[in-house]
């Protein structure tokens, strides 16, 4: 009977030895992998703008949201900055991919495309030459992109997309739509692509608005349901103020279901002066 008890008794040590085992090396796992998540958090704020620049009848406000379940944190971005001709500069984009490699190198085209663009006025160019700068790299990560050119005197709007998805504007007169201008491959998948330009006038009261896929897709919602709402939704708001334009696009994106990050960036333009 001793040895009955004492090989149950070391049985059931060993179960629990075993036990605290998996625990451990379940704690490790969530402690890594959290401690990644919370890297890559950190990466892409850093990384985002602090603040956009604007110029009077153009205001610009973007907004972020990480992933729900905090896994596919680090593959979306925006970026507005000044050129030295005094244009604004307008990116958004999506890695494929997600965590602290997307991060970095979201982090690694948003430098290339601002250093690129500060040499070359033609959208097209800056596009297809971040491309080649990203294929030199040999990473095996891709992304899609969307960069627009603005003049804020002439209030020409010049863009380039890059596989990236659509965008969608409004005017105060009531018209509104999404943009179908051609495109090409996303960055990071083949070498010298080149990348039309499309051209639009901001000479009335509007908006102009740039967004992710995880903005407009989701388990209950198509991308071309999702642009479609978003049309609606900007424009029932198409005079409003551009952070508040903002906040509501970004709002709509948790309606979607999805489990990406989202980014939304609003460009909101009065009309242009008459002569004089």
């Amino acid at each position: 009977m001793n040895r009955r008890r004492t090989t149950r008794s070391a049985s059931a040590e060993d179960l629990l030895s075993t036990l605290q085992h998996l625990t451990a090396r379940a704690r490790q796992e969530v402690q890594l992998h959290q401690a990644r998540v919370e890297l890559a958090q950190a990466l892409q704020r850093d990384m985002l703008p602090a603040t956009l620049p604007s110029f009077p009848g153009l205001r610009t406000a973007a907004r972020y949201a990480p992933a729900r379940d905090g896994l596919d944190i680090g593959g979306d971005w925006y970026d507005g900055f000044l050129l030295p001709d005094g244009a604004l500069g307008l990116a958004i984009g999506d890695v494929q991919g997600h965590d602290v490699e997307a991060a970095a190198f979201m982090g690694q085209i948003r430098i290339a495309m601002r250093a690129i663009a500060s040499s070359t006025s033609d959208p097209g160019e800056v596009m297809g030459r971040t491309n080649d700068l990203i294929m030199s790299m040999n990473s095996t990560l891709f992304a899609t992109c969307s960069f627009l050119r603005l003049d804020p005197r002439s209030r020409e709007l010049r863009s380039a997309r890059a596989g990236h998805v659509a965008s969608v504007w409004a005017t105060a007169d009531g018209h509104s739509g999404v943009t179908a201008d051609a495109g090409g491959l996303p960055l990071g998948i083949e070498p010298h692509q080149h990348y039309p330009v499309a051209r639009r006038d901001l000479d009335v009261t509007g908006s102009f608005v740039l967004l992710t896929d995880g903005v407009i897709e989701g388990p209950s919602l198509t991308i071309d349901d999702g642009l479609d709402r978003i049309r609606r939704l900007v424009s029932s708001h198409a005079t409003a103020d551009a952070e508040d334009l903002a906040d509501q696009v970004l709002k709509a994106a948790a309606l979607t279901g999805h489990e990406d990050d989202a980014a939304v960036l609003v460009l909101r333009h009065d009309a242009a002066a008459g002569p004089g």
